[in-house]
């Protein structure tokens, strides 16, 4: 039995769990699923900007209740709704296979063809991550950002019909789950907008990253930003993730690690991940990155 719950909501939600579902009947075709439907917070709450609600499980809470009282036994998220600690006895037991992390650009139909740079001078760009419009706004000065909620459906419909928005940024992955590729009118790439953190710190941060791995070598890259762009700060970091063929160590008495049950993984392997996370806030940190996030924190809860 599985919830499902998304910041994107309904149509989306159900599409992702109905793909885990189904890679789950391949691995236990024995087992029966029933899947149960759950609005959030965060999906009934549509006439406020994301950042300006203040709770961080928004999209989370109320499965997280479900779970508790047994009325479902797992539930189905986009990592970058959960929380960064989970509650205890909780645990993240699979994540699937990473689809395109970047967001994308889809135009209103006069402007098909243009790009965020070509757009006209003061086109309304919407979208309602602090991430995006920060990073955006340092990179198109010549464009305005205003908050856009309601999930994908709802998103493009105020797009297509109304006059308000020149384009939206949206998740290329929710686009592509959609079957709606035909509207992704431009990719943003990790210069343009790095994207959202797997576990995301709430929406109020203007904090995103991009991860790469490459011969053995995980490369991360962290950004943040003051709300208006003019302020920002980046690096780079690299560590060496051995993953051997077959296991070295035996099966682990805890294998839990931030959050992850994650048993196919050595642990080493995943501590150097960790750690590369870590040491790469830490530098940002020691740069004067808490300022910057200090200063975006109190002018988003002032606005």
């Amino acid at each position: 039995m599985s919830g499902n719950g998304d910041a994107a909501a309904t149509a989306l939600a159900r599409i992702q769990t109905d793909t885990v579902v189904a890679m789950l009947k391949a691995l236990y075709p024995g087992l029966q699923f029933e899947i149960i439907a759950m609005s959030t917070t965060g999906d009934k709450i549509l006439d406020t900007a994301l950042s300006k609600i203040g709770e961080k499980s928004l999209f989370t809470k109320e499965l997280e209740h479900a779970l508790e009282r047994n009325e479902v036994d797992l539930v189905v998220h986009s990592l970058k709704d959960l929380p960064t600690v989970l509650p205890p006895a909780f645990t993240i037991g699979a994540i699937c296979k990473r689809e395109n992390p970047c967001d994308a650009v889809v135009f209103h139909p006069k402007f098909v063809g243009k790009t965020l740079e070509t757009l006209p001078e003061r086109s309304v760009v919407g979208t309602s991550s602090l991430r995006r419009a920060a990073q955006l706004k340092r990179k198109f000065p010549h464009l305005e950002f205003k908050s856009i909620r309601g999930n994908l459906n709802t998103r493009l419909r105020k797009l297509d019909e109304l006059q308000e928005f020149s384009a939206i940024i949206l998740a290329t992955a929710g686009l592509q789950r959609m079957g709606w590729q035909n509207r992704v009118g431009q990719i943003l790439h990790p210069e343009e907008c790095l994207y959202a953190v797997g576990q995301e710190g709430g929406c109020s941060v203007p904090v995103a990253v991009h991860t790469v791995m490459k011969d053995g070598q995980l490369y991360l890259t962290g950004g943040v930003w003051s709300l208006d762009g003019s302020d920002s700060m980046q690096e780079t970091m690299q560590a060496t993730i051995h993953v051997p063929a077959q296991h070295e160590d035996g099966p682990e008495d805890d294998p839990q690690l931030v959050g992850i049950t994650a048993r196919n993984i050595p642990r080493g392997a995943q501590l150097a991940a960790e750690n590369l996370g870590i040491s790469l806030a830490r530098l940002l940190l020691n740069k004067g990155a808490k300022n910057i996030l200090d200063v975006a924190r109190q002018l988003n809860d002032a606005h």
